[in-house]
């Protein structure tokens, strides 16, 4: 995942020196927020001269026909607009380079995505645009994971409250960037911050809870009439590599993944169609509770002899209420 200091939010320094800073540490882009304000491409010519770090430029304004000529005069590899200002539908002209990107504050339905599908990423504003220092709204982990499953194909990024903590948890939901400001720039230094921002292990706010699939939209099968196509059809619909085993309370019984289906077949080669497909099941695989933090989670991982892919999450009466995967955080660290 890629962090976008959020240049503003350092009101200390003259733009000159918090470029230099931010070369100096290799951030990943430079996010400039522009409010209906068109000196700021003033400061995109300032930064292109010292540097080549690539430019996420977000744009609040009811009327973004008038940044077209600017865009094309001053290419920016991300430009974002935020979609509640808008008086006039969005027509970039096709010369207007750079990555496009929609972004909609807490309140607002990811669908709204459908008016521009053919734009790269969603920007989510986790707190209220133009106020640094925010604290993130965990309905928006939510969000995250509906647009996700509603467009496989494009981008998340985030902007808000983006701590250590929220970084690793929208790392592991697969956002592809998030912006950082005031966690940034308020820090002993940007070097530190960038690396308590990309760390595995960090202090905890948020619960399991906040952030699992819940069971309502994670692949499922019943123990009683389980069978190996049902298991089969609920991991391909499911699109994660495992379904989850409930009882008929629903309660778990365990787990199928892929690697399970795979050895339950190769030790039933000579009669794959009449082995018990009980056998396909994990009857034991490690779990969580719904309310354990962020850093009992990965204490739990670190614990475990084996990798550990997919967490189902429990309530305390062992009643499955959801599941973590680590698939997307693995693709972020390679």
């Amino acid at each position: 995942m890629k962090i976008s200091a959020s240049i503003y939010s350092d009101k200390k320094r003259e733009l000159t020196a918090v470029i230099q800073d931010l070369v100096d540490h290799q951030v990943d882009l430079i996010h400039v927020d522009c409010n209906d304000d068109l000196s700021v491409f003033d400061d995109i010519k300032i930064i292109r001269a010292l540097c080549d770090i690539p430019i996420d430029l977000h744009i609040i304004t009811e009327y973004p026909s008038k940044y077209y000529h600017l865009l094309e005069d001053n290419p920016v590899e991300y430009v974002t607009f935020q979609y509640e200002d808008l008086k006039e539908h969005l027509n970039i002209p096709a010369n207007v380079t750079g990555k496009k990107g929609i972004s909609v504050i807490t309140p607002t339905a990811v669908t709204i995505f459908d008016e521009y599908s053919d734009f790269d990423f969603i920007l989510i504003m986790a707190t209220i645009p133009g106020q640094s220092g925010g604290k993130f709204d965990t309905v928006n982990f939510t969000k995250i994971r509906e647009f996700g499953n509603k467009y496989p194909g494009k981008s998340i990024h985030v902007d808000g409250g983006v701590n250590a903590e929220v970084s690793f948890i929208i790392r592991n939901m697969g956002v592809t960037s998030a912006v950082s400001g005031s966690y940034l720039f308020n820090a002993s230094s940007i070097g530190n911050a960038l690396m308590n921002l990309t760390k595995r292990e960090v202090e905890s706010h948020f619960s399991v809870s906040d952030f699992m699939i819940p069971v309502s939209e994670s692949p499922t099968v019943s123990k009683s009439g389980i069978n190996l196509k049902g298991v089969l059809e609920s991991i391909d619909e499911g699109r994660l590599g495992f379904c989850l085993v409930l009882e008929d309370d629903n309660k778990l019984a365990g787990l199928v993944s892929n690697a399970d289906v795979r050895k339950a077949l190769l030790n039933n080669l000579d009669d794959f169609k009449t082995f018990p497909p009980t056998e396909l099941i994990n009857l034991s695989p490690v779990t969580i509770s719904d309310s354990a933090t962020v850093l009992e989670m990965l204490q739990l991982i670190k614990t475990s002899t084996f990798p550990i892919l997919y967490l189902p999450v429990l309530d305390d009466k062992g009643f499955a209420k959801g599941i973590v995967t680590f698939v997307n955080l693995i693709k972020g660290e390679l």
